[in-house]
């Protein structure tokens, strides 16, 4: 292969990199929009639904206590209801280390390693 060529490879491969950082920059811009969107919703969603359940669950816990106030088994009931939360902070400490981080950037990242495989087989 003579100098002539490969400087012309090289060339048509600076030209491609540089057309493609301009649509990396537009897909940059989009995909961080829609991640910022997602994330508001499904945070707005989580903190709705931990403030719900919170009450709930406090209320029907002063229900079960005001229930048991007369009876001889009001500290049980009173030890049972502090058991049921230790329990539920712990079910949702283990739920919530469990899942997996959502894929930010995902379309961006795909279509840099689909270019650079492009330039790979471009350069052989």
């Amino acid at each position: 292969m003579s100098m002539r060529s490969k400087v012309t490879r090289w060339r048509n491969v600076g030209r491609f990199c540089v057309e493609r950082a301009t649509d990396y920059g537009e897909l940059l811009g989009v995909e961080l929009e829609e991640t910022r969107r997602r994330l508001v919703r499904e945070l707005s969603a989580l903190v709705a639904l931990a403030v719900a359940s919170l009450f709930t669950l406090s209320f029907v816990c002063i229900a079960v206590i005001a229930t048991a106030w007369g009876t001889p088994y009001f500290l049980q009931v009173v030890w049972g209801v502090a058991a049921m939360w230790l329990l539920v902070s712990v079910v949702s400490l283990l739920i919530v280390r469990s899942q997996k981080p959502g894929r930010s950037l995902y379309l961006l990242q795909q279509e840099i390693r689909s270019d650079l495989d492009t330039l790979k087989e471009a350069l052989k």
